[in-house]
């Protein structure tokens, strides 16, 4: 089976770095980590509330719980991943993925919606976010962020597909059962890819990343480097990118759970437009992505994740000025530009800032503290709906917190100084 894979990669390299097939592949598992995310979620809210008779503070509860039980078993992902390889992992991920929305599907009651919601949160949200961004991390250098840029188009097809198609489904066949194709097309899309084309890294087929000209030796393969979960948990930037990306995480996750409900019951929107409305998000995802690709292989990052933030804030400004169908849709074209910052950077500052060698367990930490934000992310939102009967001067408010964060990286955010020792002394190497 390995030759056989060897022979396919070298037989698509001479035509191609290989590296954009697996690019492809983690598009893939972006795209079908739509199971496990908010805006999915959004369109089957409604219904569900209604059906199961549970409130949004309840909803949301659950969601948060078993949210937040995912994020504290993700570092063992990350560990997993550096130990055994990323294909493997994510070949695992996406089979209990699809069993979890099955399970969704039949969730009657309070506990058994939790325990859906950990499901989906967790294999798909969490590991196959995780485990996508870290198979094309191996694979780039220099164009990484282009590459993490292109992964990210399955994001924003996810987001402006997976919502109608919901919504269809949801309309014609019951939610239970939309639940259930959802989980069957994980498996016809993610499976074949996986067990055929996908390679953890390219020193396995005796490549180099970015597809540079190079004979792979084992001194080669040793210029793989970066800092251990441990020297990365004592630089200042790991605080301070987890406590940006954790504002991006809690409030993004906010905006997708109660997009329709917002719109629909504060804005007069239907439910067909509040979920259409994921397209205008998309489109402007998919013209912003490569941009945001490109100027992260070309800028300095820390001036890119405050810009990052401020676009967080204005998207929380716009969604409670939404009061006609134009603004509803300057609201989601900003939105997206949000998703294009977001995606590309959630993979892409961990091998950034703390290199590639051990980027699974710090990513994996990482991305612990990122979702416990999504978990509690709709609370504040569902509270104020509940209890105050508008959310809006609460999205308002929440808008302070990115625009610090902001201000915050702009002046204080810069790579590690042992970061920088690797790259000079691997520079002098080559």
């Amino acid at each position: 089976m390995l030759l056989t894979k060897k022979k396919i990669v070298n037989n698509i390299n001479n035509n191609f770095f290989y590296g954009w097939i697996i690019v492809v592949i983690g598009g893939l598992g972006i795209f079908s980590s739509g199971a496990g995310q908010s805006h999915t979620f959004s369109a089957f809210l409604p219904i569900i509330t209604k059906e199961l008779g549970i409130s949004s503070t309840s909803i949301s509860t659950a969601y948060m719980i078993a949210t937040l039980v995912a994020a504290f078993l993700l570092p063992k992902i990350g560990k997993l991943v550096d130990k055994f390889g990323p294909r493997i992992v994510l070949i695992f991920t996406i089979i209990l993925l699809g069993f979890g929305c099955l399970f969704f599907g039949a969730a009657s009651n309070f506990l058994m919606l939790a325990l859906g919601f950990g499901f989906l949160r967790f294999f798909g949200q969490g590991s196959l976010m995780l485990c996508s961004s870290n198979i094309v991390t191996q694979w780039f250098d220099k164009k990484r962020g282009l590459a993490l840029g292109l992964m990210g188009l399955g994001f924003a097809l996810s987001m402006g597909l997976h919502p109608p198609i919901s919504n269809f489904l949801i309309e014609n066949y019951g939610w239970r059962i939309a639940w259930s194709i959802i989980g069957l097309s994980t498996w016809i899309i993610m499976m074949p890819p996986l067990i055929f084309l996908a390679v953890n890294k390219p020193e396995d087929v005796n490549l180099m990343p970015d597809g540079i000209k190079s004979e792979v030796s084992e001194n080669n393969k040793n210029q793989i480097y970066g800092l251990t979960l441990d020297e990365a948990l004592k630089e200042k930037c790991f605080y301070i990118l987890a406590f940006s990306f954790f504002s991006i995480s809690m409030l993004v996750t906010a905006i997708h759970f109660f997009q329709v409900t917002i719109l629909k019951d504060y804005f007069g929107l239907s439910n067909k437009v509040g979920t259409a409305l994921f397209i205008p998000t998309m489109l402007a995802m998919i013209v912003f992505i490569p941009i945001v690709g490109k100027i992260l292989d070309k800028f300095k990052t820390h001036l890119i994740i405050s810009i990052a933030l401020l676009v967080t804030a204005s998207s929380l400004i716009l969604i409670t000025l939404a009061t006609s169908y134009v603004n509803a849709i300057i609201y989601s074209i900003v939105f997206g530009i949000n998703n294009a910052f977001s995606i590309s950077l959630f993979g892409y500052i961990w091998a950034r800032y703390f290199g590639r060698l051990h980027v699974g367990s710090i990513q994996g930490t990482g991305q612990m503290i990122l979702v416990v934000g999504a978990s509690i992310g709709p609370i504040p939102f569902a509270a104020a709906i509940d209890f105050f009967g508008d959310p809006i001067t609460t999205i308002r408010l929440s808008s302070i917190y990115p625009f610090f964060a902001s201000i915050l990286c702009f002046f204080f955010l810069r790579e590690p100084k042992k970061m920088s020792h690797f790259k000079l002394q691997k520079n002098k190497k080559d």
